[in-house]
Order: structure tokens, then C-alpha cells, then sequence
């Protein structure tokens, strides 16, 4: 572990398991110098079948089948087991033991040697490592001092001070990564595979199932690599582990994916085949579920903002509709939860695409592209508004059932010059493999890398790959952040109404910070006068259950004691207690534009996104300069047309109109003021009182 650690209590160096030797001291390119003739390996690393289970290869064919039929055995009495052990413990999935990790490594069976693919963007290393000029593959980055990711050379009998040590260091990885931490087995801090023998590499997976026990987390093998021995020294293994933790405040990890891509490219009929597990007819039938208006089923297309759920269990497999039969059971068996948010694809309803990724705060895009007609402009204009607001966002292309392989690399080509042309200098990675999809979702947070996966609806083909890559997904905010948010007042932004009868009226939306329990009075506006009303939350819903709290960060549906006809998109309920929440109608904000014909002035009249507020606003005033042209920047002065809103310092804005686009973040927001004027009535002598005179400064009568 890293010295950076040494503040927090979890690193002694006086009970450190891992010899310390020069080595340690060398950088990676050195010490692989030093050692690279027993260190060159073509191995691969690849996730077993079983989920925990490490292999290496069969000797021949009578063997692989004997192989596989008793694996299969063996698979089906550890389920059952599982299942078992599930029941008896109140529901928790079982792990694997350390007698199921220490047997399949001792069996080594179904490791395969890396194969290397010959598109570009496969010449990504096994664990997403920047390629070597020499093709040697056995180093990792140094090991990240922040981040759920550790690398431990070995854990070996190690005394119980050490190991309480390592258990604090789990727990402090688990939250960074909101419940799910990657340990990689046999590898030295400055990221060198050195590997450990069959005998160090049992001794640690008990060590390392001895530390999840007592955090009642549970462990996933993803995938394993044998690095090649001398003639005096025994082949080494690597292992990579998932070390995942449902944090005690919630029932499941959950994971917010935003579906954008043009019309008839299958979005609706791609989320119906992962949520019900079900292959569609090649006429539509998947997608029924997923829509909500007549108007929608007669038409194929979706005009609206529907929601989804997929689970998966401790041991990766999904849970979905076609073993569940209402999102209360999905959510009972579930350890971590993808919510699937589908937007409209049209042009008209752009406007309400844009709402969602800005209101939801999605952690992850998934972009859909139809290999017949390939990349279109509103796939441009989805891609562009997932990189200005700087969402991790992966490709899928649909339909490929239905177009020869030669029209398919086209539309590989066009996508990828695409991701190029985006401004971000994005790598793309072809998914083809189950180690690419882990390789993937290890680069999923990072900026540099977009997944492209190939599916068809219809046959099925590489509808794994996408379950596989959405489970290993890391959440986008680590728990230690969401403690941060949840010690703020409580924020609920409002994106949708309904009128539910025998409910009344219930709104859903995002809970941006604090938390929100069942009967707490909130404060709720701001209204046309900018004043905010007493309201009280009567029930919760999330994911479609019933729930007591909704903490930060979190999406849900709340019941309260208002019409819902005074209420609109864009409205803030927060806490009570405290300050009193200031609206405003003018603002000032830094802003770049990204395109305009002509350039905009003063005047101009655009939409604004802030959030989940969408309003009209005029440019008052701008400076440093009068015109702003095309990827230019300026302080921008901002006022809406209609009703105040409650904007925060430092959010992001969005703003489009036509072909007008620009982003930016809010630098000031200037508190609205309810002006009392008062004017003598000639004729009754008696005073008028106008109440809907707003008072602004002076930079408004400019």
C-alpha cells in the first residue's frame, strides 16, 4: 500500500506480509529491464463462467468436454448451495468461500492465451494499460493513492493487527467506490505482475475472504493470468477480484443510464430485450412495454421519458422481468440496480431530451446507433450535449441482424470518426470479448475511452456483452462524496407531475442533496411571486417500492399536499430549516458558444437549461464584448421571461435555440425583490397597490 494511505490509520509498515526488497523501489519500466526474460507472457485474463472460478487450459478436446460437463455439475451444487446459504442468512447472497476460490485455482481450468485484435482500438492492454512498443503486458499504472482499485502483491497469514489493517483499507476502498472496489492479487505497488504461486495465491484469497466476511461484502474472481515461469522459478498467478458492499442506507447500488440516439434506431426495443429478457420479433413486440401513450404505440416512437430497471445479483446474473414479476422483487434480489432512463429521439422533442440529462443527472449515456442508417445528424446533436456536459457515455449499435458485415464497418468507421471529431479525442474500443467488456467498465470513468458494442435485438448477439459491461459498471459517486451531500439541506428537484388517485399529487424528480424522510415539511417554489409554500411529504416511492428515505443523489417519487395545477417543472422543495431559499430572475453566468451562424447579441432570446429548470431567457447584457460569435467565450448576463427559479452558484447551463448551442456555469445569481408600488387614484382618491411591478438593479434597464 502507498505512503499516501499513512494518514488515515491504515498502513504499518512494521506489519506489512509483502517482502520488501530494492525492487520495490524501481519504476516499472526499470524493473521490467531487470527481470524481462522471466516476465514475457502472452496469457490473458478472462472471467469464468461461474463468476469466482479460475482456469487455465484443457489439454485436449476429450478433456475440455469432460472438463466442462463436470464444471457445469459442480456450478449447479454450488448455486444450490448458494441458495441455500442465501435463505439461511436472511436473504444475503452468499460469496465465494475460500474453499471455492482455492479449489478453482488449484484446478486452473479454461484459461486461454490473449489473443491481440487487429482493429486499433483493441491494442488496449488486459486491464486497459497503454500498449508497450514490445508488447510486453505484464505492468499495471502504479497504484492510485485515491479510487476504489488496490493492488496487493500478497496477503499472506497475516498477523491480526495487519489484518484489521486491511480490513479498515477495504472498507476505505468500498467507499470510494460506493460499495464495489477492485483488488488485484500479485501485483506490486508500482503496478509490475509479479504473480504468486498456487500455494500464496490460496493463502490470500482466505485472507481476502476472511476481510470481506467480517464487512459482509462479497467476492467475484473476474479474471485470472499465469505468468510463464524459467527454468528455475514455477509459473505465477494474477487475479483481479470485485469486492462489492451494498452500503448499509440502501437496498442496491444504483446506476442512472440515460438512452439517447435519432428515431428508429431501436433504443425502445433494445431496453424492452435487457429489461424483460426477452429477444424481440423483428416487429416491434419488445418495445411495447415501453411505451406509455396510444400515440407512441401507433407510431413506434417514443415521445416521452420512460423508466426501467435491470438488476444483477452478487454473482453478476441478471434479474429482470421474465424471472420477477413487479420491480418490488427485482429489487429484493438485487445487489446493484441499473435505472434505464429512454428519451425521445426526434427532432421536436430534443427539448425534452435535453430536460432529462440535465435534470437527472444521468452517471452514465448510452448512445444508440443503427447499423443501417449509421451515424446521423441527432446523433451528432446527442453526442455533442453528452460532451459539453461531460457524461461517460458508451456506444451501441443495433440491428445488425439485418445489414451485411461490409455496411457494419462502415458504420464502425463512421462512429469512430465521429468520437474523434466530438472534441474530445476519444479512443473507441470495440467490445469482442468478455475481457473487453472488463476492460471497458475499468475505463468507463475515465476520459479517453468509449466501448462500442455490436447487438441485435432479434438473435441476441452480444446482448452478454452489454449485461456483462453494465454490471461491472463503477457507480459515478463515491459514497464519501454522497456523505458530503447528505450532511447539506435537503434538495429535491422536481421533473415530473402526476395526479394519482387516492394519493393526490405526487412528484418526481432528484434528491441533489440532503435527505428526505416520510411526514418532514419541506418548503416548496418558487412560485410567479417567487415566495415558497409550506408542504409535507405524505410517501416515498423509489424504483417503484415503497420506502421510508430517499438520501442524496437518489431518484424518487414523492406523494405531497398541494394541486398539482399550481405546480411546475423546474420547482425546488428544500428544508425548512435554515435560510430562507433566495429565487432569482437575472443571473450572470461564463458561457461559450459553440456554434451560431452569425454570432448573437444582445437581445437574443434562447432556451436555458439549468438543471431540471427550462425557461425562455433574453441576453441583457455581455461582456467583454458586443457580438459573440462561434467558440467564443463571455460573461453573459441572463434573464427569464416568465417566472423566477432557484438557481445555485456554479451549475451548469445549457442553452439552445435552433441551431444555436453554448454551455457555461453560473458565476452570480442576483436575488429576486417583490416590489410594493404605490399610485394615487384620481378618481376614488384612494391608493392602487400593484403587486406584480418587479424590482431589478439597474443592469435590467440597460
Amino acid at each position: 500500500m502507498s505512503s499516501g494511505f499513512d494518514g488515515f490509520g491504515l498502513f504499518d509498515p512494521g506489519q506489512q506480509d509483502e517482502p520488501v526488497d530494492e525492487d520495490l523501489f524501481l519504476s516499472a519500466t526499470e524493473l521490467l529491464e531487470k527481470k524481462r526474460p522471466s516476465r514475457k507472457s502472452t496469457g490473458s485474463m478472462t472471467r469464468s463462467k461461474s463468476g469466482y472460478n479460475l482456469k487455465k487450459p484443457s489439454i485436449n478436446s476429450n478433456t475440455i468436454k469432460h472438463n466442462n460437463h463436470s464444471h457445469h455439475s459442480s456450478s449447479s451444487a454450488s448455486s444450490a448451495t448458494t441458495a441455500r446459504s442465501s435463505s439461511a442468512n436472511g436473504g444475503i447472497p452468499r460469496s465465494a468461500t475460500s474453499l471455492d476460490l482455492k479449489s478453482a485455482v488449484r484446478a486452473g481450468k479454461g484459461l486461454r492465451n490473449r489473443t491481440i485484435s487487429e482493429h486499433p482500438a483493441m491494442s488496449l492492454s488486459t486491464w486497459g494499460v497503454a500498449e508497450s512498443s514490445d508488447d510486453d503486458y505484464t505492468y499495471l499504472p502504479p497504484e492510485p493513492q485515491m479510487g476504489n482499485i488496490e493492488y496487493k502483491l500478497k496477503l499472506v497469514n497475516p498477523s491480526s493487527t495487519r489484518l484489521e489493517h486491511l480490513v479498515t483499507q477495504m472498507k476505505w476502498r468500498l467507499r470510494e467506490g460506493n460499495g464495489e472496489a477492485i483488488y488485484n492479487i500479485g501485483v506490486e505497488d508500482n503496478g509490475v505482475m509479479t504473480g504468486l504461486s498456487e500455494e500464496d495465491m490460496s493463502s490470500s484469497l482466505d485472507t481476502l475472504q476472511e476481510m470481506a466476511r467480517r464487512l459482509g461484502a462479497t467476492l467475484q474472481v473476474l479474471r485470472q493470468r499465469r505468468i510463464p515461469g524459467t527454468d528455475n522459478t514455477p509459473e505465477k498467478i494474477v487475479a483481479e477480484i470485485l469486492v462489492r458492499k451494498v452500503p448499509e442506507d440502501q437496498q442496491a447500488i444504483e446506476l442512472r443510464v440515460c438512452v439517447l440516439g435519432s428515431v428508429d434506431v431501436g433504443k425502445s426495443t433494445l431496453l424492452g430485450v435487457l429489461t424483460q429478457g426477452e429477444l424481440d420479433n423483428g416487429r416491434g413486440k419488445a418495445r411495447l412495454n415501453m411505451f406509455h401513450h396510444l400515440h407512441e404505440i401507433q407510431t413506434g416512437r417514443t415521445s416521452s421519458i420512460s423508466h426501467e430497471v435491470l438488476g444483477f445479483d452478487s454473482d453478476g446474473h441478471t434479474v429482470d422481468y421474465s424471472t420477477c414479476s413487479t420491480p418490488d422483487e427485482i429489487g429484493e434480489k438485487s445487489t446493484k440496480i441499473i435505472t434505464f432512463i429512454d428519451l425521445a429521439g426526434h427532432q421536436k422533442y430534443l427539448k425534452t431530451t435535453i430536460s432529462a440529462l440535465t435534470g437527472y443527472c444521468p452517471h452514465y449515456v448510452m448512445l444508440v446507433v443503427s447499423a443501417t442508417s449509421g451515424v446521423v445528424g441527432m446523433t451528432q446533436e446527442h453526442l455533442g450535449i453528452a460532451v459539453a456536459l461531460e457524461v461517460p457515455f458508451f456506444v451501441v449499435i443495433t440491428k445488425i441482424d439485418s445489414t451485411s458485415q461490409e455496411r457494419l464497418n462502415k458504420t464502425l468507421e463512421a462512429v469512430e470518426a465521429t468520437l474523434k471529431a466530438a472534441g474530445s479525442n476519444k479512443m473507441p474500443l470495440v467490445v469482442k470479448s468478455e475481457d473487453d467488456c472488463i476492460t471497458a467498465a475499468s475505463n468507463s470513468l475515465k476520459k479517453n475511452t468509449v466501448p462500442i458494442f455490436c447487438v441485435s435485438s432479434v438473435t441476441g448477439s452480444g446482448l452478454n456483452d452489454i449485461k456483462k459491461f453494465l454490471h461491472l459498471l463503477p457507480p459515478g459517486v463515491g459514497e464519501k462524496e454522497v456523505e458530503k451531500l447528505e450532511q447539506e439541506t435537503p434538495e429535491f428537484q422536481i421533473d415530473e407531475l402526476f395526479e394519482v388517485p387516492g394519493v393526490g399529487t405526487v412528484v418526481g424528480g432528484l434528491v441533489t442533496q440532503g435527505y428526505i424522510v416520510e411526514n418532514m415539511p419541506l418548503l416548496l417554489g418558487p412560485f410567479e411571486d417567487g415566495k415558497f409554500r409550506d408542504v409535507y411529504v405524505s410517501s416515498i416511492r423509489r424504483n417503484k417500492a415503497a420506502c421510508r428515505l430517499v438520501r442524496a443523489q437518489q431518484s424518487a417519487a414523492l406523494a405531497i399536499d398541494i394541486p398539482v395545477g399550481q405546480l411546475r417543472r423546474g420547482m425546488l422543495m428544500t428544508s425548512r430549516h435554515g435560510s430562507m431559499p433566495k429565487p432569482c430572475q437575472v443571473f450572470q453566468a461564463e458561457v461559450c458558444l459553440l456554434f451560431h451562424p452569425n454570432g448573437i447579441n444582445t437581445g437574443f432570446r434562447t432556451t436555458v437549461h439549468i438543471g431540471n429548470i427550462r425557461q425562455t431567457a433574453k441576453i441583457t447584457e455581455m461582456e467583454p464584448i458586443q457580438k459573440l460569435e462561434s467558440s467564443g467565450t463571455a460573461l453573459v448576463t441572463f434573464r427569464f421571461l416568465k417566472n423566477p427559479e432557484f438557481v445555485k452558484t456554479g451549475a451548469r447551463i445549457l442553452f439552445r435555440e435552433g441551431r444555436t448551442k453554448g454551455i457555461g456555469r453560473v458565476l452570480k445569481a442576483i436575488v429576486y425583490v417583490k416590489a410594493q408600488k404605490y399610485c394615487l387614484n384620481n378618481t376614488t382618491n384612494k391608493v392602487s397597490f400593484y403587486q406584480n411591478k418587479l424590482l431589478f438593479p439597474t443592469i435590467l434597464d440597460k
